[in-house]
C-alpha cells in the first residue's frame, strides 16, 4: 500500500464513539416516531372532532326516527349493502369514541330483528373497540411507558396473569364508559387478539338487551317521542338488573374458587 492510500485512510472509531454514535441515531428515531405520534394524533384529533359536530344531531334516535322510510326503501334496493353499511357506521362511531352506540343499538334491534342485530352490533362494536384500542397503544403507550416504566411494569405484570378477567368484568359494566376501557386497555400489555375475544364475549350480554329494547317498538318515530319510557317493559327492567348484578355473581364465583375455604 502506498503512503497515499495511508494518509487518505479514516482513523477507527473506538467504542466509545461508536456507541455515542449509536446513542445518537436512537435518540433520532425516537424523536421521529415522537412526532409522526404526535402528527397522527392531531389529525385523528380534527378527524374526532370534524365528526362530532356534523354528525352528533345524526346519531340521535330523533334524527333516525326520521328516516325510517329511507331506511326500508334502501334495504329494499340494496338488501346486501345494507348490512355492510350498518357495520360501517357502527365501526366507524365505536372506533372513533362517538356518542350514539345506544341509539344505533335500537335501531338495528328495531330494523334487522334480534339475531341479526344481535351479530351485527356484536362483531362491529368489537370491531370498532379495537381499532380504539390499537390507536391508543400506538399513540400512547410508549409516552406512559418511558415515564412510569417501574409502576407500569407492575401493572402489565398484573394484566399477563389475569388481564383478561379484568376486561371481562369491565365489560360486563355498561356503566363504565366502552371508549375508556379501549384507551386504557391500549396501554397495557395485554394482547390484540385477548382484547377482541373477551371484548366480543363480555359485550354480549349488554348487547342482547339493547338490540331486544329495539325490537320491541313497532316504530323509531314512538321510541323517539316516547324515550326510555317506550322500551322499560318488565322484562327489559328484569334483564337490566340482572346484567347489573352479574358482574358481583361472576366475581364471588371467582373468589370461591381461588379460595375455597
Amino acid at each position: 500500500m502506498n503512503s497515499a492510500d495511508s494518509d487518505t485512510r479514516l482513523p477507527a472509531r473506538s467504542d466509545a464513539e461508536d456507541s455515542k454514535h449509536s446513542s445518537a441515531v436512537d435518540a433520532g428515531k425516537k424523536r421521529a416516531g415522537n412526532y409522526l405520534r404526535l402528527t397522527v394524533f392531531l389529525i385523528l384529533l380534527g378527524i374526532i372532532s370534524l365528526a362530532y359536530f356534523n354528525f352528533r344531531d345524526v346519531l340521535t334516535l330523533k334524527y333516525l326516527a326520521s328516516q325510517e322510510t329511507n331506511w326500508r326503501q334502501f334495504a329494499e334496493q340494496y338488501p346486501l349493502a345494507i348490512y355492510l353499511i350498518a357495520f360501517l357506521i357502527y365501526t366507524s362511531t365505536t372506533g372513533l369514541s362517538l356518542p350514539g352506540a345506544v341509539p344505533l343499538t335500537l335501531t338495528y334491534g328495531w330494523f334487522f330483528g334480534f339475531w341479526k342485530a344481535l351479530l351485527l352490533v356484536s362483531f362491529s362494536s368489537t370491531a370498532g373497540a379495537t381499532l380504539a384500542f390499537l390507536t391508543s397503544r400506538y399513540l400512547f403507550r410508549s409516552a406512559i411507558q418511558s415515564r412510569y416504566g417501574e409502576r407500569f411494569a407492575l401493572i402489565n405484570q398484573q394484566f399477563e396473569k389475569e388481564g383478561a378477567f379484568y376486561l371481562f368484568i369491565l365489560r360486563l359494566v355498561p356503566a363504565f364508559p366502552f371508549f375508556l376501557i379501549n384507551v386504557l386497555m391500549g396501554l397495557t400489555a395485554i394482547r390484540v387478539w385477548t382484547f377482541w375475544w373477551v371484548s366480543q364475549l363480555g359485550m354480549l350480554a349488554g348487547t342482547a338487551v339493547f338490540v331486544y329494547a329495539g325490537t320491541s317498538v313497532p316504530t323509531l318515530q314512538e321510541l323517539s317521542e316516547k324515550g326510555a319510557k317506550g322500551i322499560l317493559t318488565p322484562q327489559l327492567i328484569i334483564a337490566f338488573i340482572l346484567l347489573g348484578t352479574f358482574p358481583l355473581l361472576v366475581k364471588k364465583i371467582v373468589s370461591r374458587i381461588r379460595n375455597p375455604k
